[in-house]
């Protein structure tokens, strides 16, 4: 038998490359943008644009999808042929799958800024970008696994098996939070509601960060590290106990971010136990990539490629240390909806995911293009500059979210709350907040030095675009293993690698959901909650096109801190209207759960105007423009009626009076306004956002107690 001559594809990496570095410069500038907004409201620009509402899922998309994503891509496309001795599949899907994705990530530079949004944290891209992701992702797959069968090589390696289970869980993440119903082309309600959003949406928001941000990276640290250190992988054995665990346990950890809500007790307990559990695979991973480099300490010491690796692995160890200690409830109880959690993600982001993509760009680059490196002095002094951004990002922003939280908890001799007012919180972390951007300002300085020296590397070399090379072919009997163990049997069968990937990961996800989304008794109603008006649903529609819950929470937590400062706590029946939820993540604001009939509607006008106005030293933007702008109520019966369809009882027929109901109680808050010596428009679509903040916790003043 005599061995094949083929051809990598290395144009597909280079341009997966280039878009990584591109995106990731674009992403971390709106990042720095948005960090620089948080005390400096100018840098807001006095649009409706470029606030930081609409702005900050810009750079979570730009950084996670387009910056990481990509790297993903040029990752999975460069390891994937070398260890199956194939080349892709297919030349044309490979472009299909980067121009589409190109295309997605455009998408949600325009759409994002326009307030285009579902407001779900890390999905925000309404209904038809989330159908070209799916086409796109499925693109990817029949290219991967197109590639996995016509492989040279019998075993598929662990690296391989973190793709494959990427590749599945984030198709199944994707298409169950996606469940959206359609009102027109850009603007859609999700099928779920309240308590069960929430649920749907952070067991993706976890898992998105699990199966995107982490075991795709883990896929590459072990493809490689080795080739970087050349050396083997430390313990085979425990990478296979790393891989299962990881994701089997990983699924299971998304109510940890719902501790203390109205989420039921039951769920919210499997996410702590799971949560804690996380540790033991997480750290594995870590220690088997770190050990890796056992012996060759003094070629970490020389090459600045593996200084990348082994600070990135030092992160991940970090952050996968703290996620579980976030996850305690005592801890969660002061962290949570403080910056405690932005040091937290982005100690992963900046050091895991984002020294590693560095190092892979440092590593493969000069190989593609068959040349050395421009300058090891400048990726040396990038590393450096890297780190310190890392540690003026991440100190800071622990200190802020320590200082702010257990501020928000603090009490006096005399049992009342020694900082009434959220906002003193607000001006007292400022500094720290100067800090973190700083930080950015550095590792961002970095990145484009590193832009710089891999552009002139890419100059002084040539792109060797097909790498010609020569494997035997397959034997019949490929598929069996010769020494009998099981998980060499797996390791020669993709499929049903795919298979039982599959399986482990949807035994949590039908435990947690299913009771949830299908047990009504779970989610009990109040009989006094009624659904909105359609003036107040047009309202919660420009409150989420604002990106208003990026700012500021909607639910009370069960401690006496927050029912003195906000009201009574929030009850799961509240929220079986709201679609979809908005509980939020970050309180860079005060929770607005209680925020109807607390101040007179001529507060709120002045406040959206002109929030210093109302709250000096807010660093709030101006809303100013929706005094100006009209109130679109042509498309008020589509939203009644889709709503109806969610479930909501409006009475039938009732979209067709709707307008006239609007109508009404617009008039009669500007005719409120007028009295306060404010003239504005009944049209207007600072109306509709007032209504709905004076509705915002009213149903349950009345009759608290009262349920069916």
């Amino acid at each position: 038998m005599q061995p094949e001559k083929f051809y990598y594809d290395n144009k597909i990496v280079r341009n997966f490359g280039i878009a990584t570095i591109v995106w990731g410069i674009i992403g971390m500038l709106v990042g720095l943008l948005v960090a620089i907004q948080l005390y400096k409201p100018a840098m807001n620009m006095g649009n409706q644009y470029t606030t930081f509402g609409r702005i900050r899922p810009l750079h979570t998309n730009a950084v996670i999808f387009a910056f990481v994503g990509n790297a993903i891509f040029m990752g999975v496309y460069y390891s994937l042929q070398r260890l199956l001795k194939a080349r892709m599949f297919s030349d044309v899907l490979s472009k299909i799958h980067f121009w589409g994705w190109q295309l997605i990530i455009i998408s949600a530079v325009i759409t994002l800024p326009l307030g285009i949004t579902t407001s779900h944290e890390y999905a925000e891209l309404e209904w038809p970008i989330d159908i070209a992701i799916t086409l796109i992702w499925v693109v990817f797959g029949i290219n991967m696994f197109g590639t996995i069968f016509k492989r040279r090589e019998r075993h598929l390696y662990v690296a391989i098996w973190f793709y494959i289970a990427t590749f599945v869980t984030v198709a199944v993440l994707h298409i169950v939070n996606s469940f959206e119903l359609p009102i027109s082309f850009l603007k859609s309600y999700y099928l779920f509601a309240g308590v069960q959003d929430a649920l749907v949406q952070w067991w993706y928001g976890h898992n998105a960060v699990a199966f995107f941000l982490t075991t795709p990276y883990l896929g590459m640290m072990y493809y490689f590290l080795p080739k970087m250190a050349n050396r083997p992988i430390y313990s085979y054995k425990l990478s296979i106990l790393h891989f299962w665990a990881l994701i089997f346990i990983y699924i299971w950890a998304g109510p940890h971010h719902l501790l203390y809500t109205t989420l039921p007790g039951w769920a919210q307990s499997l996410g702590v136990v799971f949560s804690i559990m996380l540790i033991a695979p997480s750290w594995g991973g870590m220690i088997n990539g770190l050990l890796t480099l056992r012996g060759a300490w003094d070629k970490v010491r020389d090459d600045v490629i593996l200084k990348f690796m082994v600070v990135g692995l030092t992160a991940y160890g970090m952050a996968t240390f703290e996620g579980p200690m976030l996850s305690l409830k005592q801890v969660n109880a002061i962290g949570h909806f403080t910056d405690w959690i932005i040091a937290h993600v982005h100690v992963g982001a900046l050091g895991w995911n984002g020294f590693l993509t560095f190092a892979i760009l440092y590593w493969l680059i000069p190989r593609i293009y068959r040349t050395e490196l421009y300058s090891k002095k400048l990726a040396s002094w990038h590393f450096w500059i890297g780190t310190l951004g890392i540690l003026f990002y991440a100190i800071p922003m622990y200190w802020s979210g320590f200082t702010q939280g257990l501020m928000l908890k603090e009490f006096t001799q005399e049992g009342m709350l020694k900082y009434p007012n959220f906002l003193e919180t607000t001006m007292r972390i400022i500094p720290m907040h100067v800090m973190r951007s700083i930080g950015g300002t550095l590792y961002l300085g970095g990145v484009i030095m590193m832009a710089y020296n891999l552009a002139k590397t890419m100059l002084k070399g040539s792109l060797v675009a097909n790498e010609a090379a020569e494997a035997m072919p397959l034997a019949p009997n490929y598929t069996k293993a010769q020494d009998g163990f099981w998980h060499r049997t797996l390791e020669r069968r993709p499929i049903q690698m795919l298979v039982l990937s599959l399986v482990v990961i949807l035994i949590g996800t039908f435990v947690e959901l299913m009771p949830t989304l299908t047990i009504s008794s779970n989610i009990p109603t109040i009989a006094s909650v009624k659904p909105y008006t359609p003036l107040e649903l047009q309202g919660r529609d420009i409150y989420i096109r604002e990106g208003c819950v990026g700012c500021h929470s909607q639910t009370v937590r069960p401690f006496r801190s927050e029912t003195e400062r906000y009201g009574e706590y929030s009850k799961a029946g509240e929220f079986v209207y709201d679609h979809p939820f908005l509980w939020g993540s970050k309180r860079t604001g005060p929770d607005l759960q209680r925020e109807g009939g607390k101040y007179g509607n001529a507060w709120h006008y002045n406040h959206l105007m002109d929030p210093r106005l109302m709250s000096p030293g807010s660093i709030m933007p101006n809303y100013d423009w929706l005094i100006t702008q009209k109130l679109d109520t042509s498309n008020t019966a589509d939203k009644i009626n889709a709503m109806r369809k969610l479930g909501v009882p409006y009475a039938p027929g009732y979209e067709k009076v709707a307008n006239r109901d609007l109508n009404k109680q617009a008039q009669d808050i500007a005719d409120n306004l007028a009295k306060d010596h404010i003239k504005v428009n009944s049209n207007k679509e600072i109306i509709a956002i007032i209504a709905y903040l004076q509705r915002l916790g009213t149903d349950i003043k009345a009759n608290k107690t009262a349920s069916n």
